[in-house]
């Protein structure tokens, strides 16, 4: 779960991070109430998206007096912001952060987040900080500084004198920037989290460091331990299919392609998607309806998909373990009559009574074809969108 900018800066005051003062606004009438809290005489306005590149995108704004204030909320509350990490409408702006200005010396990078190929929290930091780190890491991988942490032995000392060294921070900087990655890894660890970024952390005029910018995920897997931080999820920036999944239990992401993916199982899904490539076609979902599916459940993800206007075709593949295919078939049938299908279905049976399953599908009225195995499920799923294409 991603959280807004505002929101993981308040994370980070809890945790003892320094940020500059500031507050997120939803309405405009609310602007004057916000300067006499806030004070200052420049501002800047953050557009609150969940998306990086706002800058270059035009959600983060300078501002000097209150009309140009007012000016530039008023652009970018309801507008919908578009960065080289939004699709290309766009995410809607709800909410902004205007903050006092800082003047800054110097900017770095930092980063924290689990590697789950080691299982270990890994921490980054690099001089080169600013809207461009992605660049960096590219071109000069090098140029990224990392301390992996032993979670028998936690962060030491030495790991963040040894970062703060290399990014050429010297005397309490040194010791202010130690002071922050514990903080940083203490949030992580106690929230739950599987990323932490600040870029740019700054160094200000003054010799302070003060984190610019915010970026926390959180593992949904663990927000029920969290139930603050689950509260603080902003479904207006997440797919409304998505959501809608999460909340009958299916695991469903939005891919780009036209034909539709509906499997039980994260591993039998990941083949699936790499067959339907394999033979000339674009995946348009993941979804994963769980080794536990249930006729309902079957139901639920087909009305999902079938809302999805860019789908040409569903390709169903399901293994009958734990599961009845036959059940999987009674549910395939009961979405299919209460939802207009105007796409071509094809559905690979195969486990416990996938016999019963497919014989079920095969007497019914309705148009779905059926597949022996998966490498004639793909060839047919993407034979019928080519035909359509050319039709």
């Amino acid at each position: 779960m991603h959280l807004h900018e505002y929101q993981a800066k308040r994370l980070f005051s809890d945790y003892g991070i320094p940020v500059p003062a500031g507050q997120p606004l939803e309405r405009l009438d609310d602007i004057p109430e916000l300067l006499r809290s806030l004070g200052g005489s420049a501002w800047v306005v953050k557009a609150q998206v969940h998306a990086g590149g706002r800058g270059k995108g035009g959600g983060v704004r300078r501002v000097e007096d209150e009309q140009t204030l007012r000016n530039a909320v008023g652009e970018l509350l309801g507008s919908r912001l578009v960065t080289r990490q939004t699709a290309a409408e766009g995410l809607l702006v709800n909410s902004v952060l205007v903050e006092q200005t800082v003047a800054i010396a110097r900017e770095i990078y930092f980063g924290m987040l689990v590697d789950r190929a080691r299982e270990r929290i890994v921490l980054m930091a690099s001089a080169a900080g600013g809207m461009d780190i992605e660049e960096v890491a590219a071109s000069d991988p090098d140029a990224i500084l990392t301390e992996t942490v032993n979670p028998a032995a936690g962060l030491q000392g030495y790991q963040c004198r040894n970062l703060a060294f290399a990014l050429q921070l010297e005397g309490k900087q040194v010791n202010a920037f130690t002071r922050l990655l514990a903080a940083a890894y203490r949030l992580l660890l106690e929230c739950d989290a599987s990323l932490l970024e600040i870029n740019p952390l700054v160094v200000t005029a003054d010799g302070e460091l003060l984190a610019l910018d915010a970026k926390v995920d959180l593992d949904d897997s663990a927000l029920f331990r969290h139930p603050q931080l689950a509260g603080l999820r902003d479904n207006s920036q997440e797919d409304s299919r998505e959501n809608a999944a999460q909340q009958h239990g299916l695991n469903y992401i939005r891919l780009q392609g036209n034909i539709a993916c509906m499997v039980n199982g994260a591993g039998l899904a990941m083949a699936t998607m790499d067959l339907i490539k394999l033979h000339g076609g674009m995946p348009a979902n993941f979804l994963d309806v769980g080794g536990g599916a249930t006729a309902e459940k079957v139901a639920e993800a087909f009305k999902l998909i079938l809302s999805d206007p860019q789908v040409e075709a569903i390709l169903i593949n399901i293994f009958g373990g734990i599961v009845r295919c036959d059940l999987i078939a009674e549910g395939i049938l009961q979405a299919i009559s209460e939802v207009e299908v105007t796409v071509p279905v094809v559905v690979r049976l195969e486990g416990t009574n996938a016999e019963a399953g497919l014989a079920l599908i095969n007497q019914s009225s309705l148009d779905v074809l059926t597949a022996s195995d998966l490498t004639e499920a793909a060839d047919r799923v993407v034979a019928s969108v080519q035909v359509r294409d050319s039709s």
